[in-house]
């Protein structure tokens, strides 16, 4: 190949990488935090994350109350991919569940709920990254 077309051959490969780079999707990192009150006197916290081809989500639910159990659950565009049980631990009466989704194609709505089954309390948390 003589020098001036593998100049232009060059030329268009990187024109074409530069836009894939660009893309929805691609591997560029983004951060989104959301913060609110649930249906009583607790708060939460929702924070996301991508990560190359998967999003990390980390929920927090913070009473002041040490040893309350709550059920809490995690779901992408409708479809649960996590879900358990934990208790508010000292010194804040909080708690924190982190775990990773896969990063789809086009955004992503991921909803994080907790519930404490003694008082019904509900937090429910949603971002769209």
């Amino acid at each position: 190949m003589n020098t001036k077309r593998r100049m232009s051959v060059l030329v268009a490969t990187a024109a074409v990488s530069a836009s894939l780079v660009a893309l929805p999707g691609s591997t560029v990192a983004r951060d989104l935090d959301r913060w609110g009150n649930c249906s009583g006197s607790t708060d939460w916290y929702l924070s996301l994350s991508t990560e190359g081809n998967r999003i990390e989500v980390e929920g927090e639910v913070d009473m002041d109350r040490n040893g309350v159990t709550w059920r809490w659950s995690m779901r992408d565009d409708g479809v649960r991919f996590a879900r358990g049980t934990t208790t508010t631990k000292a010194p804040s009466g909080e708690f924190e569940v982190r775990r990773f989704t896969a990063n789809g194609p086009g955004a992503d709505r991921i909803v994080f709920r907790a519930k404490n089954p003694a008082t019904g309390e509900i937090c429910l948390a949603a971002a769209t990254i």
